[in-house]
């Protein structure tokens, strides 16, 4: 499975960004699809995931702002609302096939006050 990630950018407080993660390859194996998190100095944070047959889980301080979705395993997107400075980081698309993972590139969301 390879994935391609896109939609980052610099918005402002408040403003909206949607990430998609595009896959390819053997999606029939595909489990779960997250986004993840990481800013400079910080680790690494799970950030929402969808799992194959539609649940749903989110980080805290991302709910109901964030929104994880899914179109038939093939693209994950989430779409970003109300964002904090808080929320700048480079964000990772991560899916689950099987018993492997493979990681997005990164894409750089940037949140300006």
């Amino acid at each position: 499975v390879q994935v391609v990630e896109s939609g980052g950018g610099l918005v402002q407080v408040g403003g909206s960004l949607r990430l998609s993660c595009a896959a390819s390859g053997n999606i029939a194996s595909i489990n779960a699809m997250r986004w993840y998190r990481q800013s400079p100095g910080k680790q690494r944070e799970l950030v929402a995931r969808i799992f194959s047959g539609g649940t749903t889980n989110y980080l805290a301080s991302v709910k109901g702002r964030f929104t994880i979705s899914s179109d038939n395993a093939k693209t994950v997107y989430l779409q970003m609302n109300s964002l904090k400075p808080e929320d700048t980081a480079i964000y990772y698309c991560n899916v689950q096939h099987g018993a492997d993972e493979t990681w997005g590139q990164g894409t750089q969301v940037t949140v300006s006050s």
